[in-house]
């Protein structure tokens, strides 16, 4: 099975806004605002899946939540943390074995469960 990169850019901005069903103007006010930030080949804007997954979740925050620019900047960043954070817990976790990583794990349910 091959594995797609989904950090690999090749989408157009027409077809990145048709996706979204936005203007492609809208998509470049977010990349001058930063919170986007397509790659340029030959002075073309192309966008990876993982480009595309942050413009829905912008959109979703802006259209659904009605949350302003400075609060999606705040969400965006406090999730790059929180999946910072999560990736270091895993690392950790495989540092651990039997007993002790178990009751590691039972302490991080606990945590996320209140």
């Amino acid at each position: 099975m091959v594995r797609r990169d989904r950090k690999r850019p090749v989408y157009m901005i027409s077809v990145v806004s048709e996706l979204l069903g936005v203007h492609p103007q809208t998509l470049r006010l977010y990349e001058r605002e930063g919170l986007i930030r397509p790659r340029r080949v030959n002075r073309q804007r192309l966008y990876s899946e993982e480009d595309i997954e942050r413009l829905s979740l912008i959109l979703e925050l802006t259209r659904d939540l009605g949350v302003n620019k400075a609060g999606v900047e705040i969400i965006l960043r406090m999730r790059k943390r929180l999946m910072a954070l999560q990736n270091e817990l895993e690392r950790m976790l495989g540092c651990l074995e039997g007993d002790m990583r178990k009751e590691f794990e039972r302490r991080i349910r606990k945590i996320l469960s209140e």
